[in-house]
């Protein structure tokens, strides 16, 4: 998207370091010669002229010195002269750049960075703190250092903000959305597109949204994103426990249903076998004692104890 907006980077104009130095030495040894030399010429006007050329070889050397640079492995020199930028040097090693230009490091290297955790409410409208570890470099130098006034503070503002889109746009749970449409009367609408994406189980897929979002963002500044990923996702203190109960609910009431399915297949194989075996069919009062005796057996979380009834049910 601004890949074609900005400060595109160009190659500096340089020199190895090495000529550089050479130079220097031939300076100063020019500048020794004329300065020897001052007592033996005839003329005074030779002297001035020999201390004015060893006074300009040591001007020469100052500026050649001043231009020496040394750059490391991935380290960028975006160098402006007079207020315009006149090109970057990328390569490492010992260089010789223009003296008189203004000069700016700025390192190329894997930067990881955690943003967060930030708190927002999500689509559903729970308040919930969300963080991400980011991993990131310096693409273009140029685009980085002119384009923006500040990029490490550019990539926490633009980390902030996409974090902060992903949560509003997703659910922590897609249970929870759901429940909470429904309140809405809009569950069903919601539920006919195929589902929710939640913060939870999101995984991969939600890794990749953010990462594409992030990746447009940086571009603008000459910003390269090599991985985005949630790094903590937890309901806000102030609803945590509260959420947390709920969620130790749902799972009791699930148990309890299926202990309870369970337990009316067996209770409805039982009364077939005994059916089949006596021969016969049991009457409806009968059956309504059977089952409800074998259902408490089988659903209570309790032990137990037997009632034997000597008589019979219509005495």
């Amino acid at each position: 998207m601004g890949s074609n907006i900005g400060t595109a980077e160009t190659t500096a104009r340089s020199l190895s370091g090495f000529t550089g130095v050479g130079l220097i030495l031939l300076l100063v040894l020019a500048g020794l010669l004329g300065l020897l030399s001052t007592g033996y010429v005839p003329s005074a006007g030779a002297d001035v002229l020999l201390l004015a050329g060893a006074g300009l070889c040591g001007l020469g050397v100052l500026l050649l010195l001043r231009g020496l640079a040394t750059l490391q492995p991935n380290e960028s020199l975006v160098l402006t002269f007079l207020g315009k930028y006149s090109g970057t040097v990328n390569q490492d090693g010992f260089w010789l750049v223009n003296p008189l230009a203004a000069r700016k490091r700025v390192t190329r290297r894997l930067v990881t960075q955690e943003i967060g955790p930030l708190k927002v409410n999500d689509a559903a409208g729970n308040p919930v703190e969300i963080g991400m570890v980011l991993t990131w470099r310096v693409a273009e130098a140029s685009r980085a250092v002119f384009d923006v006034e500040n990029y490490p503070s550019y990539v926490t503002a633009q980390g902030e903000t996409a974090l902060r889109s992903l949560a509003s746009r997703h659910p922590y749970d897609d249970e929870e959305y759901r429940e909470s449409l429904a309140t809405r009367q809009a569950g069903a609408a919601r539920q006919a597109e195929g589902g929710v994406l939640s913060l939870r189980d999101g995984g991969d897929r939600l890794t990749a949204t953010l990462s594409a979002d992030l990746r447009e963002r940086m571009a603008l500044a000459g910003l390269v994103v090599q991985e985005a990923r949630l790094s903590h996702l937890a309901y806000a203190p102030e609803i945590a426990a509260t959420m947390l109960r709920k969620q130790a609910a749902s799972a009791v009431i699930a148990a309890r249903r299926t202990i309870t399915s369970g337990a009316v297949a067996i209770v409805e194989q039982a009364l077939n076998e005994l059916e089949d075996r006596l021969g016969g069919v049991l009457d409806a009062e009968r059956k309504a004692a059977m089952v409800s005796n074998l259902l408490v057996v089988l659903v209570g979380d309790r032990d137990v104890t037997p009632v034997v009834n000597t008589g019979t049910l219509y005495s």
